[in-house]
């Protein structure tokens, strides 16, 4: 079954969608779109030091989105810069710490532009074997984290007065965060996996009228444009990552048009995060 190159890129982009739905979801909530973006940047200087200390190259990228999310929280707490400046430095240095090193190591011959886009149609089975393993455990821990990170997305007071420990499932959801940036790495590439977590949760909450069923919206959202743009990039010979990303955009834009019923989620109203 899984012999086919199309058919696996299937398979392991339907499974990284129906992990990155929920995650993208508070994102969305959280206003945490730049934080995705920073630890997607990140990634590449793990790709760098993965293949100076010869790791596999998920472990490497997850250590070093996990050590961002660390400096973020160290900064927070003991700077005196704002969250989008601290964001902006982590990202753009990372990213260009790994650019630098890269170029050192001229006795690697790295195809960047794999890194950055993805190449979905060279996954292999033990690619989609990773993807559905770390993603479920992924969806596992985000299960046991929910109540505490959507009390904490309404509000960080209110948890922390019912003993929900905000600070400890931020965290907690930044190292999820990390982990699914490591595995999509390979599908989307470095520089389009944040617009996967977004656009398919945006498209969701549009269609949405609780968190949970925002979640379990942005999962088939997710898949819907993994197919379709797999299916484009193949009919017309487009990168596969890209395709992907302006399939999902498609079906944001059509989740705007206006339909009879239709509510917010929750969480959806301006002034929270």
């Amino acid at each position: 079954m899984l012999d086919d190159f199309f058919t696996r890129a299937l398979v392991a982009g339907v499974g990284l969608a129906l992990v990155a739905g929920p995650l993208g979801c508070f994102v969305v909530w959280r206003r945490m779109a730049y934080f995705g973006d920073t630890m997607a940047h990140s990634a590449l200087l793990g790709v760098a030091l993965a293949f100076l200390f010869e790791i596999n190259l998920m472990a490497g990228v997850f250590i070093v989105a996990a050590l961002a999310s660390l400096a973020l929280l160290f900064l927070q707490r003991h700077g005196s810069l704002s969250t989008d400046a601290l964001l902006g430095i982590l990202s753009h240095s990372t990213l260009a710490l790994g650019l630098v090193m890269v170029a050192f190591m001229s006795w690697i011959r790295i195809d960047l532009m794999a890194f950055l886009f993805g190449d979905i149609l060279a996954v292999s089975r033990l690619d989609i074997a990773m993807i559905y393993g770390g993603g479920a455990l992924v969806l596992l821990v985000l299960a046991w984290l929910w109540r505490p990170l959507l009390a904490a997305t309404v509000n960080t007071e209110i948890a922390e007065a019912e003993g929900m420990r905000p600070e400890r499932a931020r965290f907690l959801f930044m190292l999820l965060m990390a982990g699914i940036i490591a595995i999509a790495m390979k599908i989307v590439g470095i520089l389009l996996i944040t617009s996967l977590l977004i656009i398919p949760a945006a498209a969701g909450r549009r269609l949405a009228a609780t968190p949970e069923m925002m979640a379990v919206a942005a999962s088939i959202a997710g898949a819907i444009a993994v197919i379709g743009g797999l299916t484009a990039s193949l009919n017309f010979d487009t990168p596969s990552g890209p395709s992907i990303v302006v399939a999902a955009l498609i079906l944001f834009l059509l989740s705007l048009a206006p339909l009879p019923g239709r509510r917010r989620t929750p969480l959806s109203s301006p002034g929270q995060s």
